[in-house]
């Protein structure tokens, strides 16, 4: 299965119309996604009824820290969105890097059963494995990751570990090229790709295509 990250209502409408099988919606490619205006998914209400929509939760770029004011912009997003998508991305960290299971907690409990992806927040955390186990218990439905510093084969793991309870999903330079083996090294049950490969913010159709004949293909 595909996920492409989109970040704007055009990519969005390509990736759907080149097989795409779940979108996660955000702005600003450089920052590495953001919460993306509201009226960018209604938009896209009607258009995309077939393939789930999932929104970044995240009130600017940079480290997963976030102030008192940031934290209460995260709740407003989440109160604003939860209704109109199908899934919510976000994930905080603590001033040690840690997985901040409180304020995540909240966050999902205001999601009323929206369900929740920790994003890859959880590769700039200090000790990877206890980060995951602590994702698993705030409720999370499913993790993002390029496997922190061990890569695919880090992702493996979790995948045989946590496959029951969270939907594992590969992300962090997930092109056609290299698909392939990404899938073969990790057996994530999703690969995640921005699937852009020039100078802008828009997902380019080809590129999409390929990386879903590959998957098809490997499935056999």
């Amino acid at each position: 299965m595909l996920e492409i990250a989109c970040f704007n209502v055009s990519s969005a409408l390509t990736a759907i119309n080149a097989g795409a099988d779940q979108i996660e919606l955000c702005a600003n490619y450089q920052a590495g996604g953001v919460t993306p205006p509201i009226e960018w998914v209604r938009d896209l209400l009607g258009k995309t009824d077939e393939v789930p929509i999932k929104v970044m939760i995240r009130p600017r770029g940079g480290n997963f820290n976030y102030t008192h004011e940031e934290f209460s912009e995260m709740k407003d997003s989440i109160t604003r969105f939860k209704r109109l998508v199908q899934g919510l991305v976000f994930g905080i960290l603590d001033a040690e890097n840690r997985v901040d299971e409180e304020r995540n907690r909240e966050l999902i409990g205001l999601a009323d059963g929206t369900p929740c992806t920790f994003h890859r927040a959880i590769d700039e955390t200090a000790i990877w494995s206890e980060a995951v186990s602590a994702v698993f218990r705030c409720g999370f439905r499913s993790i993002l990751s390029n496997g922190g510093a061990n890569g695919a084969p880090q992702v493996k793991a979790l995948q045989s570990r946590f496959s029951v309870d969270l939907t594992v999903i590969l992300g962090g330079g997930v092109r056609s090229s290299n698909i392939e083996r990404l899938k073969r090294e990790s057996q994530a049950d999703w690969m995640h790709s921005s699937a852009i490969t020039g100078p802008k913010e828009e997902v380019e159709e080809e590129e999409i295509r390929k990386m879903k004949l590959v998957l098809a293909r490997m499935l056999g």
